[in-house]
């Protein structure tokens, strides 16, 4: 399979891995098998596989160029990476009862939410910077689409997520666990009082290890080309 049956096939398997174990009868079966923890883990794993396949089989789609290259578009990816990669590192593995596994609740503070100040979902906001970073100098049709389908997807998870937990929890517990979160702008004196440098630097190094392989795996360079 090669081309566009196989981005074809790609975007229905990950489709499919994201809404079928969310599913409350699904979820609750892999759940008694996994434990909650172990759902989440795996549903992660998954997620990683699939999209990976997906940018991959978006990278052997015919070429069907949309928009011309211009030297300026390469600086984009290059300006909001760090951002992206900072939040996934704030994001990942800390308590935040507003997320898809909605983890460690009982250990989330919502007087000092840290990261969640900012957004209630760091990790679908990094995927989100990713994505839309990556459109101005990824002008081919499946590139393009892939990415555009990312960020968009990324944008209505937010909006979801907290719609299903602000039903689940009804209004009195949403406000009490919300109240101090996803403030955008507004949350970054708190921000800075409460961010955790070690792991803005996780996501700094983590940064610059993709900028560094991006060339090897990918077969492009990220780097402007500095005249």
């Amino acid at each position: 399979m090669s081309g566009w049956g196989e981005y074809a096939a790609a975007w229905a398997a990950f489709l499919l891995s994201h809404m079928l174990p969310v599913r409350p009868r699904f979820r609750r079966g892999l759940v008694a098998m996994l434990g909650e923890r172990g759902f989440v883990a795996a549903y992660s794993l998954v997620s990683l596989v699939m999209m990976a396949w997906l940018i991959l089989a978006a990278g052997r789609a015919p070429h069907l160029p949309v928009w011309g290259w211009a030297a300026w578009q390469a600086w984009v990816p290059n300006l909001i990476m760090p951002l992206a990669c900072v939040l996934l590192a704030l994001g990942i593995g800390i308590p935040n009862p507003f997320s898809i596994g909605g983890a460690g609740p009982e250990r989330f503070d919502p007087m000092r939410p840290g990261v969640l100040a900012l957004t209630r979902h760091p990790v679908l906001l990094a995927i989100v910077l990713w994505a839309a970073a990556h459109i101005p100098p990824n002008g081919d049709l499946a590139m393009a689409s892939l990415l555009g389908a990312f960020a968009a997807m990324g944008l209505f998870g937010m909006r979801a997520l907290d719609a299903r937990r602000r039903r689940a929890w009804g209004e009195d517990r949403w406000f009490a666990m919300s109240r101090r979160s996803g403030a955008w702008l507004g949350a970054l004196p708190q921000l800075a009082a409460t961010i955790s440098v070690r792991r803005v630097a996780m996501g700094l190094v983590g940064w610059l290890l993709l900028l560094s392989l991006h060339a090897a795996v990918l077969g492009v360079s990220p780097l402007p080309i500095l005249t």
